[in-house]
C-alpha cells in the first residue's frame, strides 16, 4: 500500500430532500467541496463505554457501542462556488433541512463512502479585516455510508 496525498481524497455533497432513499445517480449531480479549501479534518466520533466482567478479573474493557462518521471543513469562503453557497444558505435552517447526500472517495480512488449527512457548525464570511472570508463546516453521515469498492482504482 503506498500513502497518497490529503487532496487526492474527494468530497461532494448534492441536495437532500426528505424522503429520499437513493442517492442521486449521475457525478453531476454531486458538487465538488473542494475550491479554496485548506483544511479537511476528520470529525469522527466513538460512543464508548468501559465494561467489567465476572467471567473476567474485573478489569474495564472499553466497548465502542456506536461509531458517527463525518469530516469538518476549512478555508476561504466563494460565494460563487455551489457546495459553499448551497451550505452557506443552510445557516439559519434546522432538523432536515440541514441535510444533504455526502459522497467521499478515498484518496487511492479504491473506494467511495456515499451517505445521507447533517450540515453543522457552518461559517461563511468571518475573520479579521486583513484576511480572506473564512469558510467552515462539519459534514456527518447521520448513519454509517455504503461503501462501494472500485475494481480499477485511480491512478
Amino acid at each position: 500500500m503506498s500513502k497518497s496525498k490529503n487532496a487526492l481524497r474527494q468530497h461532494f455533497i448534492a441536495p437532500w430532500k426528505k424522503g429520499d432513499t437513493t442517492a442521486p445517480s449521475t457525478d453531476e449531480a454531486f458538487l465538488p467541496l473542494a475550491k479554496w479549501i485548506a483544511t479537511v479534518s476528520d470529525a469522527s466520533d466513538e460512543d464508548t463505554s468501559d465494561d467489567g466482567y465476572y467471567d473476567g478479573d474485573g478489569t474495564p474493557e472499553k466497548v465502542v457501542n456506536s461509531v458517527t462518521l463525518g469530516y469538518s471543513f476549512e478555508g476561504s469562503y466563494d460565494n460563487e462556488d455551489p457546495a459553499q453557497k448551497m451550505i452557506a444558505d443552510m445557516r439559519t435552517k434546522v432538523g432536515d433541512d440541514r441535510k444533504v447526500w455526502f459522497k467521499v472517495i478515498s484518496a487511492a480512488g479504491d473506494e467511495t463512502w456515499t451517505g445521507v449527512a447533517v450540515v453543522s457548525e457552518i461559517v461563511a464570511g468571518d475573520g479579521d479585516a486583513t484576511e480572506w472570508e473564512a469558510f467552515k463546516a462539519t459534514v456527518t453521515y447521520i448513519k454509517n455510508p455504503t461503501i462501494t469498492k472500485s475494481t480499477t482504482p485511480a491512478a
